[in-house]
């Protein structure tokens, strides 16, 4: 099962509808407290996530995640592409970092590398 996290409704959607026409399995959440919490935590494969998000931000769930012992690969999208941001996600073991709008091709290249690793 694939997680799509981001406070942005729309791309939330589109992000969902896409995936699931390339025949994944997804749970959508608007936030990232909301995927903590959730029953698919331990059953995500891949996780999608957005950087800036109110609350806890993607890097910040990406270090939960790590502290938790909770090893799901990530890929991250961002608006507002930044190299320190980029630089601190990769060097905690994130998969990808996509800036937004997205090139449908280069998302699904990741995907499916982020499915081999489980």
């Amino acid at each position: 099962m694939i997680a799509i996290v981001d406070d942005d409704e729309a791309v939330r959607k589109a992000m969902a509808s896409l995936l699931r026409s390339l025949g994944h399995r997804v749970a959508a959440f608007d936030s990232a407290q909301a995927f903590l919490e959730s029953d698919q935590l331990r059953t995500t494969t891949c996780l999608i996530t957005d950087v800036q998000m109110p609350g806890l931000s993607g890097l910040d769930l990406q270090k939960r995640l790590i502290e938790e012992g909770c090893p799901i690969p990530v890929i991250f999208l961002t608006g507002f592409p930044d190299e320190t941001v980029r630089s601190r996600a990769m060097k905690a073991g994130a998969l990808a970092f996509l800036s937004k709008p997205l090139n449908q091709h280069e998302l699904a290249e990741h995907l499916e590398k982020a499915l081999k690793v489980n």
